[in-house]
């Protein structure tokens, strides 16, 4: 498939309050949360040197994979992905092999990380942009602008969104897949900031805190019913 660009919008729907509903860690020997994956029952950070799992009803840590990760986070059903600088490792989570590795897009300019729809979803933070890559070759598909500094990115119910971090100003934030446009935003408060996001497929988001060494679940906005 050609590569497609989707031109920058910069109108953006109002803002309302992030709900943080509960916060994790920090946890013993991390003192940054990169990128976050949820695999259905427990809740991945990236934290530098290790992956960690933690328990998202207890807090407990379950099990950690000693694999480097500075930035997004990834889950298929069956397999791990971590952005580790210019790659992006495949890691069997049983056993914490590296099965398989494609180059990043950004060369280390990389921050997101989502599956979805048999592609890897990668954001890019300075670049202001999200690319659809093939996860086998790590080709790029399309690519998506945003006008804001991009984070974590996670899919949900066929909704995209992402993280963005300026500053102290952070939010999370739905955007139109095929135009970028901002359909809704959650403006978390001043001086929290997304560095990692993932949904967990029903009305929360994980969130890492970047230096606080904190993930934060974030209430997701019920979809209003049609009139």
């Amino acid at each position: 498939m050609m590569s497609e660009t989707l031109s920058r919008n910069e109108l953006e729907a109002g803002g309302q309050a992030a709900e943080i509903v509960r916060e994790y860690g920090p946890f013993a020997g991390a003192d940054t949360i990169h990128g976050v994956t949820h695999d259905g029952t427990q809740v991945w950070a990236a934290t530098g040197a290790r992956l960690v799992a933690f328990d998202p009803r207890s807090g407990a840590v379950a099990r950690s994979i000693e694999r480097p990760g500075d930035a997004g986070t990834a889950f298929d059903g069956t397999y791990l992905y971590q952005i580790a600088e210019a790659r992006i490792d495949k890691i069997d989570p049983a056993s914490g092999a590296v099965v398989a590795s494609i180059p990043a897009p950004g060369d280390g300019g990389d921050s997101g990380l989502a599956w979805a729809e048999g592609s890897l979803w990668v954001g890019q933070y300075r670049g202001r942009r999200i690319h659809q890559i093939d996860p086998d070759t790590g080709a790029i598909r399309r690519t998506i602008e945003s006008n804001r500094f991009v984070t974590g990115v996670t899919w949900v119910d066929g909704e995209l969104w992402h993280g963005t971090w300026e500053g102290d100003a952070s939010d999370i934030r739905r955007i139109d897949p095929h135009t970028g446009a901002v359909l809704e935003r959650l403006d978390m408060p001043p001086g929290v900031g997304v560095s990692g996001l993932e949904s967990d497929g029903a009305d929360l988001f994980y969130c890492g805190g970047g230096a606080s060494g904190k993930v934060r679940a974030v209430r997701r906005p019920k979809v209003a019913a049609p009139a």
